[in-house]
């Protein structure tokens, strides 16, 4: 039982940021009437900024884990 929930919960997550991605698109499209493939490097350059420091050795050691909340700040101040 505990395995179904933990992939209900797994499939709500990537869902919900599929869902994101598609909104940026639609409101993108909505305003400009054209589509901008931008969004997309966006949402790479997040991922790559959240994913590096989390898991690289050198970032461990030099400044010790990184906690949820200042690591999303971050991010969101790189992406914009």
């Amino acid at each position: 039982m505990e395995f179904y929930i933990q992939q209900t919960l797994n499939a709500l997550q990537v869902g919900s940021v599929y869902a994101l991605i598609a909104l940026g698109y639609t409101m993108v499209y909505g305003i400009l009437t054209m589509i901008n493939f931008a969004h997309g490097d966006f949402i790479t350059i997040g991922a790559y900024a959240m994913i590096a420091p989390a898991y690289a050795a050198q970032a461990i050691v030099v400044i010790g884990n990184f906690h949820p909340i200042p690591l999303i700040i971050c991010v969101i101040l790189i992406v914009v």
